[in-house]
């Protein structure tokens, strides 16, 4: 018992010491990771991680040809011989902030359009001429993975300019096969292609009221003319408004359009999409 009671007053100190750091390491964490101090009156700017889903249903516009076997393939129109109509689509968007005017955006847009048809005419695809009145069952599949860094150089209480930096990963495939016992065995063509690109653009925002947002955005890029075998010019416009209920939630309505050309070899792709998309975001 003597031993014991000796050794209590020296073992208090470093119990203490541990006690009291476990009081503020958490404290000190909260605050390191809390989200920027934006210092303004504007509902919903106070975050370092934001994620939004959108529903987008855009128009479609475009053609494309694929050669194979050193045959030229013909311009196959999107509308006209392939009859695709306007379809809804899924989008995912995230915004990390680690600090006020800084951000890195990553975004993934999967379009996919299907439709039975019949070609009036006689087109090459891939080599292979398809036929006339005969169903013929396509797909058409272009998917793009955006991610991007930008820097808000103007950031003001009530909105911002900044600048984009992103780099793109553009996939398309197109697939054509043949639906009927008369030709046998069946045509079943596809060309997939895909081509990391880079972007450049700028974004802004203003607070017409402390709730409202209203937002714009373009990026794009052309590749210089160095080898004709390989083109490729884009733009994506978005023009959207956010309402938000509180600062982690919000509802969105915006406007976007994205035209795409591409010249890969003797494969080429003139597509353009627009239209209105709806969507709502929640942060932290």
């Amino acid at each position: 018992m003597r031993f014991s009671s000796r050794l209590a007053p020296r073992c208090i100190p470093p119990l203490a010491v541990l006690a009291l750091a476990a009081l503020i390491a958490p404290a000190q964490a909260l605050a390191q990771y809390s989200a920027p101090d934006t210092g303004g009156s504007a509902i919903g700017e106070k975050y370092h991680v934001e994620l939004s889903g959108t529903l987008w249903n855009p128009s479609l516009a475009g053609v494309i040809s694929s050669e194979q076997f050193k045959i030229t393939g013909s311009e196959i129109n999107l509308l006209t011989d392939l009859g695709y109509t306007k379809t809804r689509f899924k989008d995912v968007r995230i915004v990390l902030r680690p600090s006020k005017k800084s951000k890195f955006n990553i975004q993934y847009t999967p379009i996919q359009y299907q439709a039975e048809t019949s070609f009036k005419k006689v087109l090459v695809f891939n080599g292979i001429n398809f036929p006339v009145a005969v169903p013929i069952e396509s797909t058409f599949t272009w998917k793009v993975w955006r991610l991007g860094y930008e820097y808000d150089f103007l950031y003001k209480p009530r909105g911002f300019v900044g600048m984009l930096l992103e780099a793109r990963m553009t996939t398309a495939e197109a697939r054509l096969t043949t639906k009927t016992p008369i030709i046998s065995p069946a045509i079943d063509e596809f060309n997939k292609r895909s081509a990391p690109l880079p972007a450049i653009g700028v974004i802004g925002r203003a607070y017409p009221l402390p709730q409202l947002a209203v937002n714009f955005s373009v990026t794009g890029f052309k590749l210089p003319n160095v080898d004709p075998k390989y083109q490729a010019k884009y733009f994506d416009w978005d023009i959207n408004g956010t309402v938000n209920v509180t600062n982690n939630f919000g509802v969105q309505v915006g406007w976007r359009k994205i035209t795409n050309f591409m010249v890969i070899e003797k494969d080429s792709g003139d597509v353009k999409f627009q239209g209105v998309w709806f969507g709502a975001a929640v942060r932290y």
